[in-house]
């Protein structure tokens, strides 16, 4: 089979379309016939090595030890082991397992779900990662509530997408920070307000705000709690700057320590695949009450092409790989 596979760290320049061996489901995997895949900032960072921090904690010192890209996928159960008791051949799945730029993938039953009936393959790509990040750092981290405002850093991205559609679902008034060319975009999935923060500081407005999910960003601590209320909840999802070692997580640790010392909640997020987390966006989905909103689609020959174009930071919504 074809698979995007890398030896080394680097750039999109270790990444090649190979012919590599077929996996062969074990007693409680899905061998998934692959249809797309999502593109998500994960996979950029197994790719680089970046930061260190990422390779120390176990995903390989040197190189790369799963060789394989890709995490989210969508297709059809050619396969299943003999201890599979929810999947049968040819039912339409999507989930999370390692190596999904290839034409097959193996993963555990626990870490899929059916294909939501309104949904094609590639809008499903789309789900996994970007839509259990936006889940639990709502739900779980900030305890969102029906009627609280709610500030969404990095509205129009793979994770705010998602995240403005969810707040919306939980009742919660949102409003999504993003840049001029976006602005319509996340008015269109549900924001109830839209700020340009290339023209408006959202910590200068009058707003104050109950919860605000900062996705990727790399505003400080300080400026960020200036938004929230008195006892609001900042959660902060990741980072993109701070450095080769810790990559952002250093503000991570920052809130943590800061926390228990302020009257505000200061959280961070480290999202996990599961499977009823799965089944829950599922349901929504099936509800009408959230839509992948889907960007653009690659080949799978075209993996570097799609993984410099999210790099470069246009991505609006997600980036699906067609196989």
């Amino acid at each position: 089979m074809k698979a995007i596979v890398q030896d080394n760290y680097g750039s999109t320049d270790v990444l090649e379309l190979r012919d590599i061996d077929k996996p062969v489901a074990g007693a409680d995997d899905l061998l998934v016939r692959v249809h797309a895949t999502g593109v998500d900032r994960g996979v950029w960072h197994l790719m680089t090595g970046l930061p260190y921090l990422l390779r120390i904690g176990g995903f390989g010192l040197r190189a790369p030890k799963t060789r394989v890209r890709g995490t989210d996928v969508a297709g059809r159960v050619e396969a299943v082991g003999v201890n599979v008791t929810r999947f049968q051949p040819g039912d339409p799945v999507f989930g999370t397992c390692d190596g999904s730029f290839a034409e097959y993938v193996c993963g555990h039953e626990d870490t899929f779900a059916r294909v939501p009936a309104n949904l094609t393959f590639e809008q499903a790509a789309a789900v996994p990662t970007s839509a259990f990040t936006a889940l639990q750092g709502l739900r779980d981290q900030g305890r969102v509530q029906a009627g609280q405002q709610v500030l969404i850093i990095g509205a129009a991205g793979g994770v705010g997408t998602f995240a403005v559609q969810l707040a919306k679902a939980f009742g919660a008034e949102v409003t999504g920070v993003c840049s001029t060319t976006k602005t319509d975009l996340v008015r269109s999935i549900g924001a109830d307000h839209v700020i340009d923060y290339t023209r408006a500081d959202f910590a200068s407005t009058p707003s104050r705000y109950d919860l605000i999910l900062d996705i990727a960003g790399n505003r400080s601590l300080s400026h960020l709690r200036r938004a929230l209320t008195a006892k609001g909840t900042l959660v902060i999802m990741g980072g993109e700057e701070g450095g080769r070692w810790f990559g952002g997580v250093d503000r991570q640790l920052r809130a943590l320590l800061l926390s228990p010392f302020v009257r505000q909640n200061l959280r961070v997020l480290l999202a996990r695949p599961r499977q009823e987390d799965l089944q829950s966006l599922a349901e929504l989905i099936e509800a009408g009450k959230v839509t992948p909103v889907l960007d653009r689609t690659y080949s799978l020959g075209e993996v570097p092409d799609a993984l410099q174009y999210l790099e470069k930071g246009h991505a609006r919504g997600k980036i699906v790989i067609t196989v």
